[in-house]
């Protein structure tokens, strides 16, 4: 009788965890055009010691392999709930960083325009509060498109390959954050 008790009350405890991260509300599920997108992991970006944003990777099927989450075809989203205030200059400098040490001088010769396209909106949107949630979203039909706070900025970039290059930001050889890494994942942060 008591096992029947705990087990329920075990998965509830694990629901609930996966649910909020750092304080931050984090959805099972998200619509991204057509597609429904399920959570992967979420994790806190840290930097030195400053908490810098919770992200998150939602995918048309969980995944627990970077390789796997990388070769997944279909629509895609990576999340940013701002933990403190950032400059467009830290956001743009920081993604380009990221690119960077995880792709080939082919891939950024490759990806030259695209990056720029994507910077210039990142741009445009100057500073961003805390709270505020920036996301890079994929959509196969158009391509990667920003929003923050719902709103979309700047135009498609197009190419499943570009936002590929975006994802190895946080799942590539190199991420940005191994903890992080680990979370978008599903593996623990």
């Amino acid at each position: 009788m008591m096992n029947r008790l705990i087990l329920p009350l075990m998965l509830c405890t694990q629901l609930a965890l996966a649910a909020e991260v750092a304080g931050i509300r984090v959805d099972e599920r998200v619509k991204l055009g057509s597609s429904e997108l399920q959570l992967n992991g979420a994790g806190v970006r840290t930097r030195l010691i400053f908490k810098v944003y919770v992200g998150a990777l939602y995918l048309p099927e969980r995944k627990s392999g970077a390789a796997e989450a990388l070769a997944l075809r279909g629509a895609k989203r990576v999340s940013m709930t701002l933990l403190r205030d950032l400059t467009a200059r830290q956001l743009t400098d920081a993604l380009e960083e990221g690119i960077r040490a995880n792709s080939s001088e082919a891939e950024l010769a490759a990806l030259k325009e695209r990056i720029d396209a994507l910077v210039a909106t990142m741009n445009e949107i100057g500073s961003a509060k805390e709270k505020t949630v920036i996301t890079l979203d994929f959509l196969p039909e158009s391509g990667t498109r920003v929003t923050v706070d719902g709103e979309a900025r700047g135009k498609p970039v197009p190419g499943e390959e570009f936002y590929a290059a975006l994802l190895r930001i946080w799942l590539g050889q190199s991420p940005v954050d191994a903890g992080l890494k680990k979370a978008m994942l599903g593996q623990g942060g």
